[in-house]
């Protein structure tokens, strides 16, 4: 730990200072986080990459298939088909500093839709906990469904999509009944 050392190399500890959580939103889709998943076999349509956009509000997910040399404007016209045509425009969005989809990307596309983009500081994984944990979720149904019926992914993705989505919401929903229908005995919570 020479004083150069010190001086030039980056710190990798942990952030100072409080986590501060984000605005909780009032609707659904009006906020979102999204990130992409990379790294995938090239299938048919010459796809190779997932974009996950998840509504903070109601954890919902849409699985987009995109290529990593789409143009910019295919990718606008996919997150328009894929997202606002489904759901609405989001008021903000938050993603990681993705160095594969360039800055005016995301600012194009948010001047034109006059939206918010928040982006996620470098080491703060933690702020888009939310979109990482889809992620891994999508990867492990994927996996399963790609070894168990040898398919290609890109043809699985619809069912994965719809399959997250339901499972997430049929969850909520029991869980909702449950507590407020059903009178819960004491002496089996927390047991």
């Amino acid at each position: 730990k020479c004083l150069t050392c010190q001086q030039v190399k980056v710190e990798h500890k942990s952030p100072l200072g409080l986590l501060q959580p984000l605005e909780i939103p009032k609707w659904k889709w009006e906020k979102v986080t999204m990130d992409f998943v990379t790294g995938l076999p090239r299938s048919s349509e010459h796809r190779d990459a997932i974009w996950v956009v998840v509504d903070r509000l109601t954890k919902v997910a849409h699985f987009l298939p995109v290529s990593m040399n789409m143009s910019l404007d295919k990718l606008a016209e996919i997150y328009t088909r894929g997202i606002i045509r489904l759901d609405r425009v989001p008021v903000t969005i938050v993603s990681d500093r993705d160095t594969r989809f360039p800055i005016r990307f995301w600012e194009s596309l948010h001047k034109a839709m006059v939206t918010r983009l928040e982006f996620s500081l470098a080491y703060h994984p933690e702020t888009d906990g939310q979109t990482e944990r889809t992620i891994q979720t999508l990867e492990d149904m994927l996996r399963a469904l790609v070894v168990d019926r040898g398919a290609k992914w890109e043809s699985l993705l619809p069912l994965v999509e719809f399959a997250y989505n339901i499972i997430l919401l049929l969850f909520k929903w029991l869980l909702t009944k449950h507590f407020t229908v059903v009178n819960v005995v004491p002496l089996f919570i927390g047991t």
